[in-house]
């Protein structure tokens, strides 16, 4: 196997040409409702306030209806009810941010790992590397471990005894899999992350800690994307696990053991203490701490700065973080709250 370009891939986006994509074309290919010229053609995505003619932009919040009447976009992508304050070309669509999403993908440039093995990678000699996989520079994969066809494998990854990378995953660069971490198909992770350590497992005996081996693993499922400088420990006897479709953001910690249902998104700097549960289609706000131990169940919205130390058993919005005010207002509230249980002079 060798390394090199692909015929016909990108040399710097300064030497290949924007892509354009005509309005019926995009309509047909997501399911929108065009109301315009089908011939007009975009070739890029902006926002409301820095589109240009040439660019597509999107009104997803009300809060920026104001911006139409001075914006520049040559298309929008927005919601049937706000065409009354719109008179240029539009895309239609019930969720005009997911539509939106959808299309900037087909602008995002990136430059592709040819199929092979950089010479300067370290394979195990009983590892197994599919020939459509992309290993890049300095790469070091271990004993056992299996990289599937079409994964991308970036610059200083590290896959480390018992690794599986399924088909069609992306490790953008310095990304470490410890140990007996398996990942899904078509799972991303960004620069940084550490999937695989050791969970915090300790016990104490006569005054001092003694180490709980961490003999599970981690299993990531399919679709799952996981930010830059994020870690998941392994579990201790049994697997930490992402269940499909799991969005984390930057610098979160997962606990060993815990578990994280489909479709759950973190925002940046969230800690999951181990063993916690963790159900369906939750958002975690970003900096929010869930204790071990205890379950959330599905569809639970958890502010961000909340601390959750109990169970959640019923679907809805938590919240315990007091939010930031003028510095002399919280010192009175502050000196309110030490008063509290004081007997009330007569």
């Amino acid at each position: 196997m060798c390394w090199r370009d692909l015929p016909g891939s990108r040399k710097g986006n300064a030497d290949v040409a924007s892509p354009a994509f005509s309005l019926g074309e995009l309509a047909q290919r997501y399911r929108l409702e065009l109301r315009g010229a089908a011939d007009r053609t975009v070739s890029g995505v902006a926002t409301l306030a820095k589109a240009e003619a040439h660019q597509l932009g999107f009104l997803a919040n009300p809060r920026y209806r104001r911006e139409l009447a001075r914006t520049r976009a040559g298309v929008l992508v927005l919601h049937p009810d706000e065409l009354p304050h719109w008179a240029g070309d539009a895309l239609l669509a019930r969720d005009p941010y997911a539509a939106f999403a959808r299309i900037a993908a087909l602008f995002e440039a990136s430059e592709p790992l040819a199929c092979g093995v950089h010479p300067s990678a370290v394979i195990a000699a009983d590892a197994q590397v599919d020939p459509q996989a992309a290993i890049g520079p300095l790469v070091t994969i271990g004993a056992r471990s299996r990289v599937l066809r079409g994964a991308r494998i970036g610059p200083g990854c590290v896959i480390g005894e018992d690794c599986v990378v399924g088909e069609d995953c992306e490790l953008v660069a310095r990304v470490c899999l410890v140990k007996r971490v398996r990942l899904g198909a078509r799972v991303r992770i960004h620069p940084g992350a550490v999937l695989g350590a050791d969970g915090f497992g300790l016990a104490m005996h006569e005054g001092r800690w003694i180490k709980v081996p961490q003999l599970g693993g981690v299993v990531v499922g399919e679709d799952c994307e996981i930010g830059a400088n994020t870690t998941i420990d392994r579990g201790a006897l049994e697997d930490t696990v992402l269940e499909e479709d799991v969005r984390l953001d930057n610098q979160i910690q997962i606990g060993h053991n815990a578990v994280i249902g489909a479709h759950t998104a973190m925002a940046g700097c969230v800690a999951v203490a181990g063993s916690a549960r963790i159900g369906r289609n939750c958002l975690i706000g970003g900096g929010a701490g869930i204790t071990g131990h205890i379950e959330i169940t599905d569809r639970v919205i958890v502010q961000a700065k909340s601390f959750v130390t109990r169970s959640i058993t019923e679907p809805g919005t938590y919240g315990s973080a007091v939010p930031a005010r003028e510095a002399r207002a919280w010192t009175r509230t502050l000196a309110r709250l030490n008063r509290l249980g004081e007997k009330t002079p007569r």
